[in-house]
């Protein structure tokens, strides 16, 4: 889908909240109106702190648009306004708010969503989090109309990329939103010029990727060493892996199983750990899996900062055979190797 620079400027309204959207956003102001930008309201985004608004406003705001913080579009009000700003195509990135089936057919084009996976596959919230999980080799992005199912609309088109031995979630999601946002403007100028095909999602293929929650990410240590691996790095930042030691929730960064490739040589791995069990060897700090074990990297205790392994072992005074809890872990479909 080769990139049309000779296509008309769209009037656009552009809805989207995290910095995921934000690249599209920016590539959105450069070649088309964007009239309006629909986002959501300030909230809190940090434990202390007062309410902060999206990525997406602050970038809206410095790029002088006129932002919406509707906390609904379920309203007479919001459809009033956005058939008021006669609008030729929506543009929606991870905005967090349901648009209603009566705003579907007010522009032109229709609503046109960038999505985090290769549809169907991984339709919901949380795509890139369960491709890291499921340890998948492959995912990408797709743009497709909207309608009233959760991401079931006709495909406008769709890009892939490769998920890397040792990618976290944060970081896969990053590449498919700088990615996305060219790959977007393409997708426009196809629908403006009238020479996309859309195309309906097969029923072949079809799986969901449900909102991942802070309870659950809780590590599932009985899980073998590589599903355990994946689970810490799909949640990797957000909601972010923990744990539980003595009934004190300690935060995880990205492990590495044994056979990881290392900076320094092989590492000195116990052996015969139970799930859980911690060990501090010369060249790490060890929890054992229902499969072989995995080295920890970066951890944060409860109310502290994030710290190397092992100068938290140090401070921790870990008796033998100190064992991380893992009840009630890993919530959702199971975790397999």
């Amino acid at each position: 889908m080769p990139e049309n620079l000779s296509s008309p400027r769209l009037r656009v309204l552009f809805a989207g909240s995290p910095d995921v959207a934000v690249p599209t956003l920016r590539a959105l102001a450069e070649r088309h109106d964007v009239v309006a930008v629909l986002t959501r309201p300030p909230a809190r985004r940090r434990r202390r702190g007062s309410d902060e608004p999206s990525p997406v406003a602050v970038a809206a705001r410095e790029l002088g648009l006129q932002v919406l913080e509707w906390p609904t579009l379920r309203t007479p009000e919001a459809r009033a306004a956005v058939e008021e700003l006669d609008v030729d195509v929506a543009v929606v990135v991870a905005y967090g708010v349901l648009v209603p089936a009566a705003l579907l057919e007010v522009p032109r084009l229709g609503w046109v969503n960038l999505h985090f996976s290769l549809l169907p596959a991984y339709r919901g919230a949380a795509p890139v989090q369960w491709a890291v999980r499921n340890g998948d080799e492959l995912t990408g992005a797709t743009v497709f109309r909207l309608e009233t199912g959760m991401d079931t609309g006709p495909v406008i088109g769709a890009m892939t990329e490769v998920v890397r031995p040792r990618d976290t979630s944060g970081e896969l999601l990053a590449r498919l939103s700088v990615a996305g946002a060219p790959f977007v403007l393409r997708c426009l100028d196809a629908l403006a010029a009238g020479t996309a095909v859309l195309a309906e999602q097969p029923t072949d293929g079809v799986s969901l990727a449900p909102r991942i929650l802070p309870a659950d990410a809780r590590v599932p240590w009985t899980a073998p060493a590589l599903a355990v691996d994946r689970f810490v790095r799909s949640m990797t930042p957000a909601p972010g892996a923990w744990t539980e030691l003595g009934g004190v929730r300690v935060k995880l960064g990205p492990v590495l199983p044994a056979w990881a490739t290392r900076r320094g040589g092989p590492p000195e791995v116990p052996e015969g750990l139970e799930p859980g069990e911690i060990a501090v060897t010369r060249t790490g700090v060890w929890v054992g899996t229902g499969g072989g074990a995995v080295e920890l990297g970066d951890v944060a205790p409860a109310g502290k900062s994030w710290m190397r392994a092992s100068d938290w072992a140090r401070g921790a005074r870990l008796e033998p055979g100190a064992r991380f809890d893992w009840s009630a872990a890993g919530s959702g479909p199971e975790v397999s190797g």
